[in-house]
């Protein structure tokens, strides 16, 4: 079978390594000379434990164990297995640790003191209580996984990769450029992102998705390691993982910031290889949404950091905005649809694309028969 990939972020490329994987000659083709969306502007986190009971665990802890098998084979993408700690400084936070990690539900969860918290990760020298430490969450690095992975793939012979041309007509038989070049294919599968329009909305209408937009930044390089991802708690107001009474208590007794609230912010914090921080982020829902980057977050999220590292943040290098694309429905892991008679769309992951994207395309392949 001969598979069109159209999309080169990582949920494109996640379905053209299954394509190849299970046999298939796959042509991938993307829009711009590289992927620049939502799957190199992110944390490169593959993260398991703040994921809702039932499908969303179970696909993030099954694309856990696929990125594992993925990094044995491509180490260029920088899988790390590091775990990541929720640091928690009042009574209310901790609350919310202690409920998460007496939970029966298996999720790695391990609630440690401040000396215990330190001694995991020496670069924590703030004053806080303790940390919700999940040993299950993991990283990669976003902005060289996509074509580390493409080299891999081209070993195979049976993969080719197209990049500056967009998708302007479907056919029976497969695809049409806008140079107007054929490319054939047996089975077209969409994996175009935040980008909805053009030939999707001709194929699509209407999707259950909005898109999201975020602002992040990434720092000079910290000077020591980060032995894990640092989550500050307002990550438990952001995800499904920690609803429950303790939540409650804490938004009741300790309401988010002014700052915080105004932007749906969370501190999460991630070394990269070479030593910088990748520090985020925000979440704009409303449409349309705004050309400029605010400082006001970045004050936000430097002051939090600083408070956990017990001192100041190395200086912003970068900052960059980004869209993903979401399922209106959260509770769907993604949106797939048949479009037409060789065509299906996979969109909307939501900040779940990093971490779930291996076994989506794994559920794709299956769905399909490939």
């Amino acid at each position: 079978m001969r598979i069109l990939i159209i999309g080169g972020g990582v949920l494109g490329t996640q379905h053209a390594w299954q394509a190849v994987e299970r046999g298939h000659d796959v042509v991938q083709i993307e829009r711009e000379p590289e992927a620049r969306g939502a799957s190199v502007r992110n944390f490169g986190l593959v993260w398991v434990g703040g994921r809702a009971t039932g499908p969303e665990l179970e696909t993030a802890a099954r694309a856990r164990v696929l990125w594992e098998r993925i990094g044995e084979r491509v180490p260029g993408i920088g899988f790390r297995p590091n775990g990541s700690l929720t640091v928690v400084r009042t009574e209310a936070e901790l609350a919310v640790a202690e409920a998460a990690a007496a939970s029966t539900e298996d999720r790695g969860f391990e609630l440690l003191d401040a000396a215990k918290t330190r001694e995991l990760n020496p670069a924590l020298r703030g004053d806080f209580l303790g940390a919700l430490w999940c040993d299950r969450d993991a990283a990669v690095e976003p902005r060289v996984a996509q074509p580390a992975l493409r080299a891999e793939l081209a070993k195979s012979g049976r993969y080719t990769w197209v990049p500056g041309r967009e998708i302007r007509d479907l056919t029976t038989r497969g695809v049409v450029d806008d140079a107007g070049e054929t490319h054939e294919g047996d089975v077209v599968v969409l994996c175009t992102g935040a980008w909805a329009g053009g030939l999707v909305k001709e194929l699509a209408g209407q999707t259950p998705v909005r898109r999201v937009r975020l602002q992040m930044a990434q720092t000079e390089p910290l000077g020591e390691t980060l032995t894990t991802t640092v989550a500050d708690a307002d990550s438990f107001r952001y995800y499904p993982a920690y609803l429950g009474t303790a939540l409650d208590g804490l938004n009741t007794r300790q309401p988010q910031g002014e700052i915080a609230a105004a932007n749906a912010m969370q501190l999460l914090m991630v070394q990269r290889l070479d030593g910088s921080l990748t520090i985020g982020d925000t979440h704009e829902y409303d449409e349309p949404f705004s050309f400029d980057t605010t400082e006001d977050p970045y004050d936000h999220l430097a002051e939090v950091a600083g408070a956990l590292l017990g001192r100041p943040l190395p200086r912003i290098a970068r900052r960059w905005a980004g869209v993903y694309a979401q399922t209106t429905d959260t509770s769907r892991i993604v949106h797939r649809a048949r479009v037409a008679d060789n065509a299906w769309l996979v969109t909307g992951p939501g900040g779940r694309g990093m971490t779930c994207s291996p076994a989506i395309a794994e559920d794709t392949a299956e769905e399909l028969s490939w």
